[in-house]
């Protein structure tokens, strides 16, 4: 079932592409985010990349997301909405549905931003050297869509010791099914 979903969601992909069927970039986000939860259970990462126009995330994204996911900015420290948040499930790019984060990955580390100390998979996420502000920092992006979504350190919790700084701004929650 999975891989028929997944089948679905790439042959809509390429009509696309190829200019066969109208298709919106708000519909495909939509697909994409109803079956990549299910796609990341079964242990397959979609890595793929999904091409933003400026115009088209001007249209799906809160002003504060378009800023921050777009234009690399950040939200002031514990004012968004997932720092200090303690549900259970998964984080996704807000750009792209992109499964990035689980929330037993999540840890305070008194920065006011949400921080993990793993992504679901490295192929979800990108980091880069950052030496923007005149710091020199490792920015992480959104592998799928290439949003900003905050910067990595080498200061977290074992078993990584890293912490992924996260805007709250630049994630989707999807709280977790019983099981």
């Amino acid at each position: 079932m999975v891989f028929l979903r997944f089948a679905m969601l790439l042959f809509s992909c390429i009509l696309l592409a190829c200019n066969r069927v109208k298709i919106t970039e708000k519909q495909i986000i939509a697909i994409a985010k109803d079956h990549s939860f299910d796609l990341k259970e079964k242990g397959i990462t979609m890595p793929e990349k999904v091409m933003k126009s400026d115009g088209g995330g001007k249209r799906i994204l809160t002003p504060e997301q378009y800023k921050i996911i777009r234009q690399k900015g950040t939200e002031p420290p514990f004012t968004g909405e997932y720092h200090n948040f303690k549900g259970k499930g998964i984080f996704r790019c807000v750009g792209c549905g992109n499964d990035l984060f689980r929330s037993e990955a999540k840890f305070d580390s008194g920065t006011g931003w949400p921080s993990f100390w793993e992504p679901i998979s490295g192929q979800n996420v990108n980091t880069s050297p950052d030496t923007s502000h005149g710091m020199v920092r490792t920015e992480v992006t959104c592998n799928r869509c290439d949003a900003h979504l905050g910067h990595m350190f080498h200061d977290g919790p074992p078993p990584t010791r890293l912490r992924y700084c996260i805007n709250s701004a630049a994630l989707d929650f999807v709280k977790k099914e019983k099981e």
